[in-house]
């Protein structure tokens, strides 16, 4: 049986572990920490208690149009355990309730009834974004400077409306890509609301996990899957390189060998690891993301989930029973250097202004989670960057939602990482075997 060896348990670890398995090889997956999930993992809020309660470290975010994702979620047998939502709710300040539903026009109109209904936009501000919706539509395939512009800059070409920008375009875009309109390359507004939202009615269906995340990919579901073997606690910090191939991944003074290597670490960590491949990703940047989870002695809302207006949250996820939300704020430069008790107080005093009931709750418990380098930045001009699963060293791949997957730093975008670095490998081997879906 051909083996390989996985360096790095997140998404694009996992997904090029679990297909390379299907594909026949014995993979031993090497992961840093004691859990997996890299940065869609989850975490006791105490460490030292054992009965502490278990939280994401940011709210993630699935489409249904995430096929890959939802393959690899199958493939562990957790499919069951992602919850869809059909409707999308926008909160003003004030508390006025907009809903966005698929009615019964097909495709790309599905959601047309409900958009002219959305009481937070103008009719010019609609007018302007079905137009614009509709140049998204016809120019996807023909406009070759995508990738060269801001998203900012082609919504402002379409003569888009200052409320159609802030408070549709912007909203969706920035948390579905965390980076803001004037720094995101056009290519992935587009795709973000061609294959989420214009597609297909049930593709823009929201997905959510019903369990902590780290649940999606615990041992149970692992053990289904006799020739994957993970080591925990134990980084590949570098591979050895003779005669211009991988002779071992080094770890902890060890020496590890295969047949095949995969490098499913971030991009900051590549130089080290790999040195040899010499790749330049000086023009890569983070995005950050923060996380704001508060606790409330009793429900200050019944609404499952919402995109909040004008304000610095972006989000709110209802958690449990309306008591425990979770906030998210995407692009979060501005909040990485505000002390906590900052970033909580503006959480907590924003809340307020979308759910009545906040301004009497008592707060109980809070938890503020910054990822500094949650992703990469999609500016324009980086996509062409981004390096292919094969390297020059002919039996090292790499995976990773920075490399070329034709989607932005999603869950959807690790997951065809792995994939395509499985379907490299297989091929290398002599034996190919396509994973990527659609």
């Amino acid at each position: 049986m051909p083996t390989a060896i996985v360096a790095g348990g997140g998404l694009a670890g996992m997904s090029a572990a679990i297909a390379l398995a299907d594909a026949g090889f014995d993979v031993t997956l090497f992961e840093a920490r004691a859990f997996l999930g890299g940065r869609a993992t989850s975490f006791p809020v105490t460490p030292t208690d054992a009965n502490s309660e278990i939280i994401d470290n940011c709210q993630h975010v699935l489409l249904a149009c995430f096929t890959n994702l939802l393959d690899f979620y199958e493939r562990l047998g957790v499919g069951n355990r992602i919850e869809f939502h059909s409707e999308f709710y926008f909160v003003e300040p004030g508390g006025r309730v907009s809903s966005l539903r698929s009615g019964a026009l097909p495709a790309p109109l599905h959601s047309l009834g409900s958009f002219l209904r959305l009481p937070f936009l103008g009719a010019r501000d609609k007018l302007g974004i079905v137009r614009a919706m509709a140049a998204l539509a016809s120019e996807r395939k023909t406009r070759t400077d995508l990738d060269r512009i801001t998203m900012l800059d082609w919504l402002r070409e379409k003569k888009q409306t200052g409320p159609a920008i802030e408070r549709f375009w912007r909203q969706v875009l920035v948390s579905a890509v965390n980076e803001e309109l004037d720094r995101m390359a056009a290519r992935h507004g587009f795709q973000v609301f061609w294959l989420g939202f214009m597609q297909s009615a049930k593709k823009s269906r929201m997905g959510l996990a019903a369990v902590p995340l780290s649940e999606l990919y615990g041992s149970e579901a692992w053990e289904k899957i006799p020739n994957v073997t993970i080591r925990f606690r134990t980084p590949i910090e570098r591979f050895a390189i003779e005669n211009g191939s991988v002779t071992a991944a080094l770890s902890n003074a060890e020496a590890h060998t295969a047949d095949y290597y995969v490098s499913a670490v971030p991009f900051e960590k590549i130089g080290g690891i790999a040195p040899a491949l010499g790749l330049d990703l000086s023009a890569f940047e983070h995005s950050p993301i923060t996380g704001i989870h508060l606790w409330f002695d009793r429900p200050v809302t019944g609404l499952p989930q919402a995109t909040l207006l004008d304000r610095t949250t972006q989000w709110m996820f209802n958690k449990r029973e309306g008591a425990y939300l979770q906030l998210v704020v995407s692009a979060s430069r501005s909040l990485l250097e505000m002390p906590r008790k900052e970033v909580i107080d503006l959480a907590v005093r924003e809340l307020a202004e979308f759910f009545p009931e906040a301004k009497t709750a008592r707060l109980e418990k809070a938890h503020v989670i910054k990822e500094a380098r949650a992703t990469f930045s999609a500016v324009p001009g980086v996509d062409a960057l981004r390096p292919e699963a094969r390297t020059k060293i002919p039996n090292l791949f790499l995976a990773g939602d920075w490399t070329r997957t034709g989607w932005p730093a999603t869950m959807e975008g690790a997951v065809r990482s792995g994939y395509l670095a499985a379907e490299a490998i297989a091929a290398a081997s002599g034996k190919p075997r396509s994973f990527v879906i659609g």
